[in-house]
C-alpha cells in the first residue's frame, strides 16, 4: 500500500481501566508525521450483560463538530445489528462466509463486495475488493487501520467491520 494512504491508530483506554475493547478512539495519523488527528469515538458502557449500544461518532473534518455516525445493537456477543446513518444491516451480512469453512469474511458497502481475509502471520487482516485489490489492512502489532485513498467512501464500513472482526476473534471465533 502506498504512502498516501489514510492511516488510522486505534487507542484504547489503559489496560487497568475496566473498559470493553469497544470503547476506543480512532486517531488519523496525519502524513509521516507524529501528528495525529481525532477521527472516531466508539463507547460501549459496561453493563456485565452480553447485550448493550456501542455508539460511535465520527469528527466532521470541515466543521470539528462530532456527528453520530451510528451504533451497534448488540442483542449477544455474537450476534448485532449495525446502524450506519439511516441503514440497519445485521451483522451475518458484514460478516457472511461464502463456504462454511472460509477464512474470509464479506460485506457490502457503496454497491461493491468487499472480503476481510486473515494475513499469513494469522494475527493481521486485510480486505480486499471484488476485484482482489486491497483497500484496507490491520496491523494488530500497532493497532493501526491503513485505508487506501479510493476506499474513503466506505470508511465508516471499514472501521467498524474491522472492530467487528477484532471481537468476535476475541472471542475465539473467526
Amino acid at each position: 500500500m502506498s504512502s498516501g494512504n489514510i492511516v488510522l491508530r486505534f487507542q484504547y483506554p489503559p489496560s487497568g481501566s475496566n473498559s470493553d475493547i469497544r470503547t476506543f478512539r480512532v486517531y488519523h495519523v496525519i502524513g509521516d508525521s507524529s501528528d495525529v488527528a481525532e477521527l472516531y469515538r466508539f463507547y460501549h458502557p459496561l453493563t456485565g450483560l452480553s447485550s448493550g449500544v456501542t455508539t460511535f461518532q465520527r469528527r466532521n473534518l470541515t466543521t470539528n463538530v462530532w456527528d453520530s455516525a451510528g451504533q451497534i445493537d448488540w442483542t449477544s456477543n455474537s450476534n448485532a445489528t449495525v446502524t450506519f446513518g439511516i441503514d440497519d444491516v445485521n451483522i451475518r451480512d458484514l460478516r457472511r462466509a461464502k463456504k462454511s469453512s472460509s477464512k474470509s469474511r464479506r460485506f457490502k458497502a457503496g454497491g461493491s463486495e468487499y472480503k476481510w481475509k486473515i494475513a499469513e502471520n494469522n494475527i493481521d487482516l486485510f480486505c480486499v475488493d471484488s476485484r482482489g485489490r486491497t483497500v484496507a489492512t490491520w496491523a494488530q502489532s500497532e493497532l493501526t487501520l491503513c485505508v487506501v485513498p479510493s476506499a474513503e467512501a466506505i470508511l465508516d464500513h471499514l472501521v467498524v467491520t474491522c472492530l467487528l472482526h477484532l471481537w468476535i476473534r476475541q472471542l475465539g471465533r473467526w
